[in-house]
């Protein structure tokens, strides 16, 4: 009897394995909503305790960059040219897709995204 993969996407498979050694990839999803991922942020760290070394973000206008397999693609040529062991990625999206201070002011909320106003990015649990 052949067992079922929980996930069909390659990134996620390659997370589930753990920690196999330097570099590793970090990914992160973001959206307007806790529903809808509309960008995706890999960073790759090359040595324990530093910064990413290097990052992309990958962004759609339409849909969810979780079922675009030419993203997909394009993220695992980023993780195969740099040679990536370990991949880390977050179970759900922590966030919205705008940048502080890049699309909207710093210390206020996103004013496209009222979702993520008062709520936890990492638990979405409302904040008080």
């Amino acid at each position: 009897m052949k067992l079922k993969s929980r996930t069909k996407n390659p990134l996620l498979k390659r997370a589930r394995k753990g920690f196999r050694g330097y570099p590793v990839a970090t990914i992160a999803l973001y959206g307007p909503d806790d529903q809808q991922a509309t960008k995706v942020a890999v960073g790759i760290v090359t040595r324990e305790g530093a910064e990413p070394d290097y990052m992309e973000r990958w962004l759609v206008d339409n849909g969810d960059v979780r079922s675009d397999d030419e993203i997909t693609q394009q993220i695992r040529a980023f993780l195969a040219k740099h040679e990536v062991l370990s991949v880390v990625a977050v179970d759900r999206i922590i966030g919205c897709p705008h940048e502080e201070g890049i699309d909207y002011p710093d210390g206020i909320a996103c004013p496209q995204c009222p979702f993520w106003a008062s709520r936890d990015r990492f638990t979405g649990e409302m904040i008080h």
